[in-house]
């Protein structure tokens, strides 16, 4: 049988602060590789869609320089907007 218990960010705070200092550290270098992975993953994610899309537009991201990019990412965020150009 498994059970589920719902803690509040405060009391797992306090949980943590109640271990030994080298509890502690493994308890936070894993949360922080975690975190680490979760983030990469969402930069490959956001890379691919990006690469994707500029694909679908005849566009190559990785031959678009610094400033074409920026450029890209400024006209599809306001694509569905009129601009005062």
């Amino acid at each position: 049988m498994e059970f589920t218990v719902n803690l509040t960010t405060e009391q797992i705070i306090d949980f943590i602060q109640q271990i030994p200092p080298e509890e502690k550290i493994v308890v936070l270098t894993t949360l922080a590789e975690q975190a680490h992975a979760e983030h990469a993953e969402q930069i490959q994610y956001g890379q691919a869609k990006i690469r994707k899309i500029c694909a679908e537009r005849g566009l190559d991201w990785d031959a678009m320089t610094e400033e074409e990019r920026i450029d890209f990412i400024d006209d599809l965020v306001h694509e569905d907007r009129e601009c005062d150009r």
